[in-house]
Order: structure tokens, then C-alpha cells, then sequence
């Protein structure tokens, strides 16, 4: 079976010609492309050569979501394909990841870190209204452009309840790795991971740390911030679920710095 990529100048799908490859992940390809009804690059998100029913289901499933979910912090969808092959046609967002940002800058200014928790707890909280819950917060999901942030990837996000055991093991909160019961807090487990990397340009446990219950080294004493912002941000990632701030209490004390 070829596990070859579409090459540049070709169709991947009707109107939609392959600029370059931009990466592979387990079960997707992800495209640059340019459409010609549009008159505009985009991005082309596909099944690699024999993905699973289970993938193109997740696949078709994210997209469905992206088009109809419309929010400033989000990445907008554009169209779901099942045929000649299972894809969705997305925005192109310019700017860096945070991931890649946190890389080569390490740690982020106050003001843009507090940006930052601000965007992506409003796209998380109205995902959570409609009782959705996006289970994969983490820096290579937000990309920052132009002072603003996005939100990238429903692959595996889903609703409240029991954990299917899904997502990136550093960011995943422990009920959701323990297989317990997952809801909104389990997303500011994520974004709370998220905030200590971006202030502190490291996550708040070690490569090997099971993130089972542990309690991470409070961000105060690796980075001097304004007491309200160090302590929101270590309670984000308290243990137990019902410790953690609620979404609007995380972007109040954030957003008070920005006045």
C-alpha cells in the first residue's frame, strides 16, 4: 500500500491543488492548498493511506464541527468532503504556534500571556456551552497571530462524561488520563498546563511525570508575575476537577491585567 503523499500541483480534490505537504500525524495528512473557487490558500486536512473506519469518522466528525462552530478564536472550516476521499477544507491561519513560539522566544510577556488565557478561554467556554469539550489544549493547538489566538484541532473533542482515554499525555488532566469522569474543568486542567508553559517557557511537570495527582511546583517560584495571575494559573491544575476555576474566573483575573 503507497504511503505517499499528494505532490505539489496536483488536485487532492476538486478545485483544490496541492501547494505542499505540511505534515503527517497518526492518522492525518495535512495539506497546503490553493483554491480556485476561492482564490485563496487554505488548508486541506485528509486521511493518511489506510487510516481506520474509526479515523475517518473522527476526521469527518471535526469537520462537521468546524463549520458549524463560528467563533473568533477558533479556525474556521470551510467545507467537509466524503469523496474521492475523506478531507475538510479549513482557513489558513498565519502566524506560530505557540508550541514553536515557546521553543525558539520562551517565555511569553505578560501582557500576551494574559491575551492568550483571555482568547482561548472564550472559544473553550463557548464550545462548553454546547456541551462540547476540546480534551487536547496544548501549545501546538494555538497558533498567535496578529495579537490574537487560535484554536485549532476538535479531533478528539467530545462530550462531558466518561474519559475514552484520548489526547496528549502532558496536557491530559488526570481524570481524563485515569479514565474518569471529564467536563469543562478538565479543559482548564489543559489551558492551565498551557498558560505555566507559556510563562515559564517549561511545563509545570517532568517528560516522565504521570500527571496522576501530583501537584505541580507552584509558577511563582520560577517566574515573578502579579500574585492574582500566579495563583489562578496554579489552581488550574489542582488535582481534583472541582478545585479548578471556572473558565470566566480564569479570564476575569487575566483580563484585569490588561486594563
Amino acid at each position: 500500500m503507497s504511503t505517499a503523499t499528494v505532490p505539489a500541483s496536483v488536485e487532492i480534490l476538486p478545485g483544490y491543488e496541492v501547494i505542499a505537504h505540511l505534515r503527517r500525524g497518526e492518522d492525518t495528512d495535512v495539506y497546503d492548498a490553493w483554491s480556485h473557487e476561492r482564490d485563496c490558500r487554505c488548508i486541506v486536512k485528509t486521511l493518511v493511506p489506510g487510516a481506520s473506519r474509526t479515523a475517518r469518522a473522527r476526521l469527518l466528525r471535526e469537520g462537521q464541527m468546524l463549520v458549524h462552530y463560528t467563533h473568533p478564536n477558533l479556525v474556521r472550516g470551510y467545507e467537509v468532503h466524503t469523496t474521492p476521499v475523506a478531507a475538510v477544507v479549513m482557513e489558513t491561519v498565519t502566524g506560530e504556534t505557540l508550541g514553536h513560539l515557546i521553543a525558539y522566544s520562551g517565555r511569553s510577556p505578560l501582557a500576551e500571556l494574559c491575551a492568550l488565557g483571555v482568547h482561548v478561554s472564550s472559544v473553550l467556554g463557548y464550545l462548553h456551552r454546547d456541551g462540547v469539550l476540546h480534551l487536547d489544549v496544548k501549545p501546538s493547538n494555538i497558533v498567535c497571530q496578529e495579537e490574537q489566538a487560535k484554536l485549532l484541532d476538535l479531533g478528539i473533542a467530545g462530550a462531558p462524561g466518561r474519559s475514552r482515554g484520548y489526547g496528549t499525555p502532558a496536557y491530559m488532566a488526570p481524570e481524563q488520563r485515569r479514565g474518569g469522569i471529564i467536563g469543562p474543568a478538565t479543559d482548564v486542567w489543559g489551558l492551565g498546563v498551557t498558560l505555566y508553559e507559556a510563562a515559564t517557557g517549561a511545563g509545570p511537570f517532568s517528560a516522565d511525570d504521570p500527571l496522576l495527582g501530583r501537584t505541580a511546583s507552584p509558577i511563582g517560584k520560577i517566574r515573578r508575575l502579579p500574585r492574582p495571575v500566579a495563583d489562578v494559573i496554579d489552581s488550574c491544575l489542582a488535582p481534583v476537577a472541582d478545585d479548578r476555576p471556572e473558565l470566566r474566573e480564569l479570564a476575569d483575573v487575566l483580563r484585569h491585567q490588561l486594563d
